[in-house]
């Protein structure tokens, strides 16, 4: 993944405001990346921009051969399904669906026909086999995480994006957590680009990349 001259400006009340100046990285195929810097800095912004999830004021984007700053939401939409996976603090699991169910959409949306076996496969891998008819308002917030988990590594993608993943979880829950992340992180041999405040999970990445008022103002291998 790269990143050339990314600009990103919103107009506010009190006139534009420039949220990233001008951001160049390169992250490798199956390198485990932290954004790191203070609240406000422009981490999630950045996250958001590399997902296709927002698109750039200025510069460019490329995911693989893909670059998603010359593609509309339509196609930038096409690739997340492809390639992309995402863990989120909030969890971001759909109330009406079981836990297995979960697991399940991304790949009944690709119409695999073993959505259910690799589900259940990726639910024992969490730990919850016990726990696939539940409902999300009937596990803890650590189960809900490992379901979110196995949710993004069920599609089997190339890089997945991780949002403070520990941020609403006590500090035990938080340690299984990051261990199962980067267990599957590791088999899957995913790319994984993570915002986070916890300089723990951050020294677990190959790399750390230090964002401050929208400027990379250094990198830690």
């Amino acid at each position: 993944m790269r990143a050339i001259g990314l600009h990103k400006v919103v107009s506010t009340a009190n006139g534009e405001l420039e949220i990233l100046k001008g951001i160049d990285l390169e992250i490798k195929a199956s390198e485990s990346v932290a954004l790191v810097g203070p609240s406000g800095s422009g981490k999630t912004t950045l996250l958001s921009l590399l997902a296709g999830l927002d698109t750039a004021s200025k510069g460019k984007i490329y995911l693989g051969s893909n670059e998603l700053t010359a593609m509309n939401e339509e196609l930038r939409a096409i690739v997340r399904g492809r390639v992309v996976g995402f863990v989120f603090q909030s969890f971001q699991l759909l109330g009406s669906l079981s836990a297995l169910e979960n697991v399940m959409l991304p790949l009944e949306l690709k119409n695999s026909p073993e959505a259910k076996l690799v589900a259940l496969q990726l639910m024992d891998k969490v730990g919850l086999t016990h726990r696939c008819a539940h409902y999300p308002n009937k596990l803890s917030g650590g189960e809900q995480q490992r379901v979110a988990i196995a949710r993004a590594f069920a599609s089997a993608p190339k890089v997945l994006f991780a949002d403070e993943p520990t941020g609403n979880l006590d500090t035990a829950t938080g340690r299984v957590i990051i261990d199962l992340l980067f267990e599957l992180n590791r088999e899957f041999g995913t790319t994984l680009i993570l915002v986070t405040h916890d300089k723990k999970l951050a020294q677990r990445c190959d790399r750390e990349i230090n964002i401050d008022s929208g400027e990379l103002i250094e990198m830690e291998t």
